[in-house]
């Protein structure tokens, strides 16, 4: 029986040692599997601090995208307020020019007549100038007849007058020799 004891004792104790063994196989096991799990952990802390570095500068790019998309929105809310503006006053430009365009044809149409007119009248006036060249040329001519009757009438009334004298002459002779013929 001893024997049997020695059997199962050098058998625990080999068991023991191989159990030692794969025990210390298993703790360097464990060392390595807590070493990956502090790493990986590590790594999941990091990653974790990442994704919120990451999803905090997500959040910014955000915050500033909706500002700048406020900003825009505002921008093209005034653009569109411009746009109708600009569309007002374009069909109020529209409507203008359509009326100055009115007004430029009634003006053409009428610088037409005047045209017209003036052609009629420059017509006129070259009849009207020819007619006053004539009439001048007649004025000029009765001027001269005038001038000439004036001289005329001068000689003649120097004439009467000469004449007047001889007949005043003539009667005192006329009376002296009657007085001298009573005598």
């Amino acid at each position: 029986r001893l024997l049997g004891h020695q059997q199962e004792i050098n058998n625990l104790k080999e068991r023991n040692i191989v159990l030692n063994e794969e025990n210390v196989h298993l703790k360097n096991e464990c060392s390595n599997l807590n070493q990956k799990f502090k790493d990986k952990s590590q790594e999941l802390k990091d990653t974790e601090e990442c994704a919120q570095k990451k999803e905090e500068q997500n959040r910014l790019v955000i915050k500033n995208l909706e500002e700048e998309n406020k900003g825009l929105n505002t921008r093209c809310a005034d653009l569109l307020n411009d746009l109708e503006k600009l569309r007002k006053q374009e069909a109020q430009w529209k409507i203008e020019i359509s009326g100055t365009d009115t007004k430029i044809k009634n003006l053409e149409n009428d610088l037409t007549e005047t045209r017209e007119q003036m052609k009629e009248l420059h017509s006129k006036c070259s009849k009207l100038s020819s007619q006053l060249a004539v009439k001048q040329e007649e004025l000029s001519q009765k001027d001269y007849d005038m001038t000439r009757a004036r001289q005329e009438l001068l000689e003649l009334q120097n004439l009467y007058r000469q004449n007047i004298e001889y007949t005043a002459q003539q009667a005192e002779m006329i009376q002296q020799l009657q007085t001298l013929n009573t005598d």
